[in-house]
């Protein structure tokens, strides 16, 4: 059962989300918090420095979607506010 459990796509994204968290609060003093997935849409809220700025678009689009689909090309990333 726990070899299931590590191929779990929520499993894997929340962890990838996770890190993609760490870096962005590291770097650019935001965060990115996994909300849900019903197995093929990802919904994430960004906060910290992020809220409120103009790139918001350009961090959810560019590093958030682009690194979850390098992994997960069909799951849809979608912002939860």
């Amino acid at each position: 059962m726990a070899a299931a459990e590590t191929t779990d796509p929520e499993i894997q994204l929340r962890g990838l989300i996770e890190k993609l968290s760490a870096y962005v609060e590291q770097f650019h003093g935001g965060t990115v918090e996994f909300v849900s997935f019903d197995g093929k849409t990802v919904k994430v809220r960004l906060g910290g420095a992020c809220l409120n700025c103009p790139l918001l678009p350009s961090t959810l689009h560019g590093w958030v979607e682009g690194t979850i689909h390098q992994f997960f090309p069909n799951i849809k990333v979608v912002e939860q506010k």
